[in-house]
């Protein structure tokens, strides 16, 4: 299948002086006019490579993840794929109508309505107008917006231009969808629909996802792109692609066979687990530092089959607890509902914004599954509960 999406060997600069970059422009265009090739391969003073050597490609009926640090180029990227950027070297084919969300408000006119909006951002998508008008009733309605369809959008706060370009970006039945960190704002029932509906459109086009959320990683992506410093550290599968990030985050040697541990400020110092039937329990005990023990922390659970794919999580900070100082955490999943074979179990700890790792843990614990389920690509436990337990000691 010919892939949707190809970039080979892609780079892409800028400069760190606004003055001496309009300089640098100015000459790259005389240079142009007058048939002279830029030497966009070398880097001038103050310049710096946003991203070099990128090469991937996405076939219809794939997802891919890019996870990264900030200032890694993973914005850029999309950027380029869209056609807001032009490549310093190497080649971006996309082929088909492109849907993208790359920040939140662009292509609305602040001075325009909500439904008049609809109508000019559809255009930009490259719908007509027959189209919109025959979408248009179901735009409104993925949206829920209610009675500040006709307001001016300059009123409307994040959260309702997300969902206002989300809804027009899926129904304008784009070949390619991009989509930069911007689910982020929207609210749960909001983010629910939004992977609900990625996941009817992934069948029938190729997708990009640029996210902070490993969840929202894990639960859509089936490849992941890890980028540091503009260059590719890693793509593959999602699973892998998401250990080898917080590997670097916590600047831990990566050790297939034993139990890697990088703790910080906040950490668990045992575990106890029981497998009974299929009922999972999971005793965390955490410690905290001193200067530590006021901060809210959420934690999360990953299983890994044999072949080190994602199978199933769950997140203490999508179930909205979090947790608190030194003590113990209480893990139960009622019905594991897993296929049969071997699982390896992760564990991370987290701020209460899922924006910065304290802890991680790989390879906890192993246990089997002989009975047999049937089961999506990702499990997701809806049912496990986490429960705070204060008043057991941490050990010492």
């Amino acid at each position: 299948m010919e892939p949707m999406i190809r970039v080979e060997g892609v780079a892409k600069k800028f400069c760190r002086n606004l003055r001496r970059s309009m300089w640098y422009g100015m000459r790259d265009i005389a240079r142009n006019a007058a048939g002279l090739r830029t030497r966009s391969g070398l880097l001038r003073k103050d310049e710096f490579w946003a991203l070099r050597g990128i090469d991937l490609e996405v076939k219809r009926g794939e997802v891919l993840g890019v996870i990264g640090p900030n200032g890694s180029g993973k914005s850029t990227l999309l950027k380029l794929l869209n056609g807001i950027y032009w490549p310093d070297a190497g080649r971006v084919s996309v082929r088909g109508r492109v849907g993208a969300l790359i920040e939140v408000g662009a292509g609305f006119h602040p001075m325009l309505s909500g439904r008049e909006n609809i109508y000019v951002n559809g255009a930009v998508l490259g719908m007509s107008k027959k189209e919109i008008d025959a979408r248009f009733d179901d735009i409104v309605a993925f949206a829920d917006i209610g009675d500040f369809l006709d307001m001016p959008v300059k009123h409307y706060s994040s959260g309702m231009f997300v969902r206002l370009g989300f809804a027009v970006a899926v129904h304008c039945d784009p070949d390619v969808l991009l989509i930069d960190e911007i689910l982020a704002v929207g609210d749960m029932s909001f983010r629910r629909r939004c992977y609900n509906r990625i996941d009817e459109m992934k069948k029938r086009c190729a997708i990009i996802l640029v996210s902070h959320n490993m969840f929202q990683i894990g639960r859509i992506c089936s490849t992941t792109l890890f980028l540091r410093q503009g260059q590719t550290r890693f793509i593959g599968s999602s699973a892998r692609g998401i250990l080898a990030y917080y590997e670097s985050v916590s600047n831990n040697a990566n050790n297939e066979d034993r139990e890697i541990r990088s703790e910080g400020p906040i950490r668990m110092v045992e575990e106890k687990h029981s497998l009974d039937g299929n009922r999972l329990e999971i005793d965390f005990i955490m410690e905290t530092d001193p200067e530590h023990c006021e901060i809210p922390y959420g934690l999360s659970l990953t299983l890994l089959d044999a072949s080190d794919h994602l199978f199933a999580q769950t997140n203490s900070l999508f179930q909205q607890r979090v947790f608190q100082g030194p003590g113990r955490v209480r893990l139960t999943i009622p019905g594991l509902n897993l296929n049969h074979g071997i699982y390896r179990a992760n564990l991370m700890v987290y701020d209460a914004d899922h924006s910065r790792l304290f802890s991680m843990y790989r390879n906890l614990f192993s246990f089997s599954v002989s009975r047999r389920f049937v089961a999506g690509a990702t499990v997701y436990f809806e049912d496990a509960s986490w429960e705070s337990l204060p008043n057991l000691e941490s050990k010492p």
